[in-house]
């Protein structure tokens, strides 16, 4: 799940400065770990030690309450009594990631992304989101062509008819899931090695951190790893209760430390 976090650190600097090209420095003084770190290490935590997700997100919350959560997330975080609240937006995808790594079929993945996704997110298609995204780091472990990967969003979750190139100059930011996951996935389709799917989601301007921090987490498992220079890079962000938390992970479920050459 690194590359998700790498992902959301390296994008958050262009979130609300959106750039339309994939020229620009990956590491800036705006580069900062968000909610999509948080929460998904947050998912990570409540794998590890079975823990109920409810009560994980709102444990997370009160660590990092200012992580740039959206204003539906903040209320549900703060309730009394949280129940979901009907979200289509793309929260429940930029989380899900350690869900693709910790389950080794692909159904098993999907149950539970729609698990993780259903305690905030129980419109549909902020489901279909998180079922994407973790589906896709199944697939992508077990060794997927880009074209089997294109096969198995296309016939299960979205239709991928647009190049990005088609889509880069009129897009904008978009915190739903339907806007953001195939976009995000487009990316990585798109992408050459884990470097260049990130650059690919950040430079369409949009919600840069997530669509990073998606495309990031396809990515790591497609290329078989984060590069070391980028993931060491992206830990010195971490609070040590994170990195704690991730290292945990990444020895449970046997994470590659490095993308193959």
């Amino acid at each position: 799940m690194i590359g998700a976090i790498t992902g959301d650190i390296v994008g958050s600097a262009y979130e609300h400065q959106p750039i339309k090209t994939t020229e620009f420095p990956l590491w800036t003084l705006g580069c900062r770990f968000t909610d999509d770190t948080v929460l998904t290490v947050a998912v990570a935590e409540a794998l590890l030690h079975r823990r109920d997700y409810v009560e994980v997100f709102r444990e997370y919350y009160a660590r990092y309450p200012n992580a740039g959560y959206g204003g539906s997330f903040h209320q549900w975080a703060r309730s009394l009594n949280p129940q979901p609240y009907g979200s289509w937006g793309n929260g429940s995808a930029m989380r899900v990631s350690p869900v693709g790594w910790f389950f080794g079929s692909l159904e098993e993945a999907i149950v539970e992304a729609r698990r993780s996704a259903e305690v905030t997110h129980n419109h549909p298609e902020g489901v279909r989101g998180a079922e994407c995204v973790a589906a896709c780091i199944v697939l992508a472990r077990q060794g997927a062509s880009r074209e089997e990967l294109r096969a198995l969003v296309e016939d299960r979750f979205y239709r991928l008819q647009w190049t990005l190139d088609e889509l880069r100059a009129g897009y904008t930011f978009d915190v739903s899931c339907t806007g953001t996951v195939p976009v995000a996935v487009l990316a990585v389709l798109e992408s050459t090695d884990f470097e260049s799917a990130v650059r690919l989601a950040v430079s369409l301007g949009g919600d840069s951190d997530t669509l990073a921090c998606i495309a990031g987490s396809i990515a790591e498992a497609l290329y078989g790893g984060v590069p070391g220079v980028l993931a060491d890079r992206a830990r010195l962000h971490l609070t040590p209760a994170l990195e704690k938390i991730v290292d945990e992970f990444s020895a449970r479920v046997n994470l590659p430390k490095q993308a193959s050459s």
